[in-house]
């Protein structure tokens, strides 16, 4: 008998009430001790949270999106799609933050956080993507947790970048983020993709504001000029087309992480989708490979550590999903996810550890004992 089981559901129907139900018919088998969903934000929230709650007696965290993927459909929108899993290996804990400026604005420890069982587990991580607050809300609660991985996303709205909800006990909430620690003697790993590698090119960003993540200098001149001269373009070119294709990576901790700029602003400024301060050194990025070659192959290497996972909980970039839509891989990367146990969403950003990152896909993958 295996020590843990998962069942995934899904539904593309607009009414709440017969999603929630088809979503507890797909997963009846067994008796979930914790659910995880993700939903498109044009379901009525406040009665799918109630639904939620009383159709599922288990922990349960989940979020909007910018569209959902599961193994068996690929990357899909307007549904909801969830994974409920059984085990007594497998022991979840909630921590929701429910106001984020006053979190983020503290200092040292999260108490309610230190007591939580360290032995051996990791925590997955939802946020309000329109806070700009995940740097400092993951890594307080990385700092907290020492060691215990990280993994998580920014919750998104299908690129309306209006309002953007996380799910904790029958409601939907902004300005927050729930934090699932979950202890476990399952095999598990910690997974961070991306297909960019740095160049040899190389900015100081000189004047920037981390709050509203704007630049305005790079290399003591206008951040807009600067950047468009780097990238040998005139700056009636930047699009976010542009942006997407020429990301910018930094290096922390001796490993580089993804930054992408989200758009230039009348004032010769730029808006990023990561907080970025003055001084930093940051690098331009090229492609390493097609994002979905970059897919499988990192797929195919988690079978090394895990050679046969049971559940794979994925953050995508939504960068990533608009550029296999534009290159037209989204059939591919369907046929590569379908040799999988996965489930997740397109996100605003992404954690990983203590970091927040952008066009990276962050994922956590789980295995049963041998």
């Amino acid at each position: 008998m295996p020590s843990v089981e998962v069942r995934f559901g899904k539904s593309f129907n607009p009414d709440v009430q017969t999603a929630v139900h088809e979503l507890a018919a797909q997963t009846s088998s067994i008796e979930p001790d914790f659910l995880i969903f993700f939903c498109s934000p044009k379901y009525d929230l406040p009665a799918l949270g109630k639904a939620i709650k009383t159709t599922f007696d288990c922990p349960a965290i989940g979020c909007t999106t910018a569209g959902e993927i599961l193994a068996s459909e690929g990357y899909i929108e307007d549904a909801i799609v969830c994974v409920a899993i059984a085990s007594e290996k497998l022991r979840p804990k909630l921590f929701f933050i429910e106001d984020l400026r006053a979190f983020a604005n503290e200092i040292g420890p999260v108490e309610e956080l230190s007591g939580a069982d360290r032995k051996r587990g990791f925590a997955l991580f939802l946020i309000d993507g329109l806070s700009m607050l995940e740097e400092p809300v993951v890594a307080r609660v990385s700092q907290t947790l020492k060691g215990i991985p990280v993994i998580g996303a920014s919750a998104g709205d299908n690129l309306a970048f209006e309002h953007t909800y996380v799910y904790h006990d029958g409601a939907f909430h902004e300005n927050a983020a729930v934090l699932a620690i979950v202890e476990t003697t399952l095999p598990f790993l910690p997974l961070h993709i991306q297909h960019f590698e740095p160049t040899d090119k190389r900015i100081v960003i000189t004047a920037a504001d981390p709050l509203t993540r704007t630049v305005t200098e790079i290399n003591g001149l206008p951040a807009v000029e600067e950047y468009a001269r780097v990238l040998d373009k005139n700056v009636d070119e930047l699009t976010t087309l542009v942006f997407t294709a020429h990301p910018l990576m930094l290096k922390v901790g001796g490993k580089y992480y993804v930054r992408t700029v989200q758009k230039a602003n009348s004032d010769g400024s730029l808006t990023f989708f990561c907080a970025i301060d003055s001084g930093i050194v940051l690098t331009l990025a090229k492609p390493s490979g097609s994002a979905t070659v970059n897919l499988e192959d990192n797929l195919e290497r988690i079978r090394k550590t895990i050679p046969d996972p049971i559940l794979i909980f994925g953050s995508d970039c939504i960068n990533r999903r608009l550029e296999m839509q534009r290159h037209s891989e989204l059939e591919e990367a369907k046929r590569i996810l379908s040799r999988y146990p996965f489930i997740g969403f397109s996100t605003y950003g992404e954690q990983f550890y203590g970091v927040h990152v952008n066009y990276t896909l962050t994922a956590l993958v789980l295995g049963d004992e041998a």
